[in-house]
């Protein structure tokens, strides 16, 4: 597979991690959008939000039972938003699930 998030995951890739257990990975975006941009990734490939199913969702959830604390963990006491994208009309542009933390500063409204 050529996916860049699995090379990450595997070590092949280097990342600036923010957090790790056996089924999660969080690392800091190379390309902040805003002070702080996190992605957070299932270890297990999974494509896209369309790509979610009974036999894998229990990561999903777990994703966001951790965000808070990895939000916490980078000084995010006063907000932030969590963003996916799914699909080429919504520019996901690695078809790996992942969902962006992003926050540091006041975000616009209409920042999607």
């Amino acid at each position: 597979m050529d996916c860049i998030f699995c090379k990450i995951i595997a070590g092949e890739i280097p990342s600036n991690k923010a957090y790790e257990d056996d089924d999660i990975l969080a690392f800091y975006d190379i390309n902040p959008q805003t002070p702080v941009h996190i992605l957070v990734i299932p270890k297990k490939h999974i494509a896209s939000v369309d790509a979610v199913t009974p036999e894998n969702s229990a990561v999903v959830a777990k994703i966001f039972e951790t965000i808070p604390k990895i939000a916490a963990a980078a000084g995010l006491t006063n907000g932030y938003r969590v963003i996916t994208n799914c699909g080429d009309d919504a520019c996901q542009t690695v078809k790996h699930l992942h969902f962006h933390i992003i926050g540091g500063r006041k975000l616009p409204e209409n920042m999607g």
